[in-house]
C-alpha cells in the first residue's frame, strides 16, 4: 500500500506542508501524536508530528523543515506522488481536557504540532491563548490558522520584524505577570526554547508541558535513542511521551544526546549531496 500526496507547498523558507491521503491514520489521530514515514524501500524512517488531520477527507497534514537528507528529498516531491510508508498515529495523545485558561506556545516549526492542540483545547471548553514565534516574520507559519483557532494570539520575532521584539517566553512572562489565572502552559519548539520556558514558568507554579519530539529517531522505543530523564526516571520520548512535565525533564541530558548524531547526519547529507551532483540533480 502506498500513500498519495494530495497537496504540497512551501509555507515559509525551507518549510513545507504536505497533506497525505491516509484514511486509517486520519480516523484514529488525536492531537499530540505523530507518524513515521518512509519515502521508498531504501529510505530511512522519519517520525514527524501530526500538524492536522481530517477524518472526513481521510488526510493527515505534516509540516517539516529541510534539515537532513530525507527532509530535503521530501521537499522535492510533488502532489500526486506517493510515499512508501505512512504509519500511525503513534505516541500518547495530548492530555486535553477542560482546565480554564491554557497558554500554548510554538517556536519555529514547533508551531505545527501546537496547532492541533490549540483546536483541541478550545473544543474542550478552555480559553486558549496562543503565543507563536520565529527568528523573523518570513519564518512564521500558520499565523492565520492559529489566530482563527485561538481566543488570543500573540506573535514574537527575534528581530522585531513582527509582533513582540524578543522571545515567546517574554510574552508568556508578561501574561503571567498581568495576573491572568493560567491552568496550564504547553510549549513545543527547539529544545533550548523548552528548557528556557521550563525555567521561566517554574517560579509561578504553573503546570508546564513540553513535547520532546525533536529527540525521536525510530519512534517505537526499540533504538533507545530518545531516552530522557524525567523526574530522575528514564523515559522514552516516543512511547512514554512525547509530552512530559517540563519541570521534571533533564534538558542538559536531552541536548547532549541530540548532539551525538550530528556527525552521522552530516556525513549522510554530504553523501546525498555528492550523489545528486554526480547525477546532475539540482
Amino acid at each position: 500500500m502506498s500513500y498519495q500526496i494530495v497537496e504540497k507547498k512551501e509555507i515559509a523558507s525551507s518549510v513545507h506542508m504536505m497533506k497525505i491521503k491516509a484514511p486509517d491514520v486520519a480516523k484514529a489521530a488525536k492531537a499530540g501524536q505523530f507518524i513515521i514515514l518512509r519515502i521508498d524501500e531504501t529510505s530511512e524512517r522519519v517520525p514527524l508530528t501530526i500538524a492536522d488531520f481530517d477524518s472526513n477527507e481521510g488526510t493527515v497534514t505534516i509540516i517539516y523543515q529541510e534539515m537532513g537528507k530525507t527532509t530535503k528529498q521530501l521537499a522535492k516531491m510533488s502532489a500526486s506522488e506517493e510515499l512508501q510508508d505512512f504509519v500511525g498515529p503513534l505516541g500518547t495523545p495530548a492530555d486535553v481536557r477542560k482546565l480554564g485558561t491554557v497558554i500554548l506556545v510554538g517556536g519555529g516549526v514547533g508551531i505545527a504540532p501546537v496547532y492541533p492542540q490549540v483546536k483541541a483545547y478550545r473544543e474542550a471548553g478552555n480559553k486558549v491563548i496562543s503565543v507563536i514565534g520565529a527568528r523573523n516574520e518570513s519564518l512564521l507559519i500558520l499565523e492565520d490558522e492559529m489566530r482563527e483557532a485561538s481566543d488570543e494570539l500573540h506573535v514574537a520575532t527575534d528581530d522585531g520584524s513582527k509582533g513582540h521584539h524578543g522571545f515567546v517566553t517574554d510574552v508568556v512572562k508578561n501574561i503571567l505577570d498581568s495576573g491572568e489565572k493560567v491552568a496550564r502552559i504547553v510549549v513545543i519548539g527547539p529544545p533550548i526554547l523548552m528548557k528556557v520556558a521550563a525555567g521561566m514558568t517554574e517560579p509561578y507554579g504553573v503546570e508546564t508541558i513540553v513535547s520532546l519530539n525533536p529527540i525521536m529517531i525510530d519512534g517505537t522505543g526499540m533504538c533507545g535513542g530518545c531516552r530522557v530523564s524525567v523526574g530522575g526516571e528514564t523515559k522514552f520520548a516516543c512511547v512514554d511521551g512525547p509530552e512530559f512535565d517540563a519541570h521534571k525533564v533533564d534538558f542538559n541530558l536531552l541536548m547532549s544526546r541530540l548532539a551525538l548524531y550530528r556527525s552521522e547526519e552530516s556525513k549522510c547529507q554530504e553523501n546525498h549531496d555528492h550523489k545528486c551532483t554526480c547525477r546532475g540533480e539540482h
